[in-house]
């Protein structure tokens, strides 16, 4: 792939020119882990997710918007899928999805910076703050202006009402609190 030609360069940064930029879901995916019985992790992700990021003319006033169907999770195993669409998890009949909005940009070096923003899960909004790698900026094959970013984060889930476990024998829970949050994004300009 080519660089296009719509760049400037920002902090010594080959950026894109602001414009809005649709999430492309091909190549986005929202994965999740969490640990198991205390011994071992469970990966997983969301196989929809769709939104947008805007980039502004000043970068560090660009925003995103992202919503996640909440039924498309996907850990590879049909019952634990099932169960944690149920009401004991993400309850996805009453709350179908999850979304993010980005409220600010802090902490830019090089490539990398802090997007801080409200997630909300079920019917309870937190602010968290996500590590975002700028991955590149280029012209497909098929002349479409793309945009990469990775981004990783941490959630406690209790603080979003998810707080269904079973406590095991041999002593801690079946499920963790913590939840690693990895995120692959492609956007696509729009204008």
């Amino acid at each position: 792939m080519t660089a296009p030609a719509n760049t400037r360069e920002y902090n010594g940064l080959t950026i894109p020119t602001p414009g809005k930029f649709e999430l492309d879901p091909a190549h986005t995916r929202v994965s999740f882990v969490a640990r198991h019985m205390m011994v071992s992790k469970v990966r997983g992700g969301f196989t929809s997710a769709s939104g947008s990021i805007v980039i502004a003319e000043d970068p560090l006033q660009s925003h995103v918007e992202v919503n996640i169907d909440a039924a498309s999770i996907d850990t590879g195993v049909a019952d634990r899928d099932g169960h944690l669409r149920s009401p004991d998890f993400l309850h996805v009949e009453q709350w179908p999805a999850l979304t993010f909005k980005s409220t600010r940009v802090i902490g830019l070096s090089g490539n990398e910076f802090r997007l801080v923003g409200d997630l909300t899960i079920r019917d309870v909004t937190r602010e968290v703050e996500l590590d975002v790698e700028f991955e590149g900026h280029a012209k497909s094959p098929w002349g479409q202006e793309v945009i990469g970013f990775s981004a990783t984060t941490e959630i406690d889930r209790e603080e979003f009402g998810i707080t269904w476990n079973q406590a095991l024998e041999t002593g801690g829970v079946l499920v963790g609190k913590k939840v690693k949050i990895e995120i692959g994004a492609e956007g696509v300009r729009q204008s």
